[in-house]
């Protein structure tokens, strides 16, 4: 197993993952960046499936939804640390300044197997999420929701972020 794999199998939060995924950007791209936050809501779903999480453009944060964070908490839970890790990815990259939405999926793969390799679930759902959430939606450039429910900000969320406070 490499790093990459043994880090995400023993991370503990979402927080754990995301610095995952920001050495994983560093290290395939050379490029980062800090101060994001990451906010929970109910995004939930509508008849065509759910939207596991957004970037508002030229903001500071990533909204990811939590209806299906917990449906697969419940039901898949082998499939959590690989599905946040895709999720958290994508919507870095986004961050990144990288809006166009057919690069961010390309990005994401090519990421995704040069840490992972080919056969590691979180690079399979970069492949094809329909495998293993039929109902999964990405959204459209700029999308947010008509009414923004309330967002529960995660708690010391870009740990490597704020080493110094001056």
């Amino acid at each position: 197993m490499n790093e990459f794999n043994e880090e995400l199998e023993n991370s503990k939060s979402l927080a754990d993952i995301f610095e995952l995924v920001k050495e994983a950007v560093r290290k395939t791209t050379g490029k980062s960046r800090a101060g994001l936050m990451l906010g929970l809501t109910d995004l939930g779903e509508d008849m065509h499936g759910f939207i596991g999480a957004f970037y508002p453009v030229d903001s500071n944060i990533i909204v990811m939804n939590k209806t299906p964070l917990e449906r697969i908490s419940e039901t898949n839970p082998e499939l959590y640390k690989p599905y946040a890790f895709h999720i958290l990815l994508h919507e870095y990259i986004h961050s990144l300044r990288i809006l166009d939405e057919d690069l961010v999926r390309r990005k994401t793969y090519e990421i995704s197997k040069e840490i992972f390799g080919e056969k590691h679930i979180a690079t399979e759902l970069a492949v094809d999420m329909d495998k293993f959430l039929p109902n999964f939606l990405y959204s459209e450039y700029g999308w947010q929701p008509r009414e923004m429910p309330p967002i529960e900000l995660v708690r010391d969320f870009a740990k490597s972020d704020t080493r110094y406070i001056a």
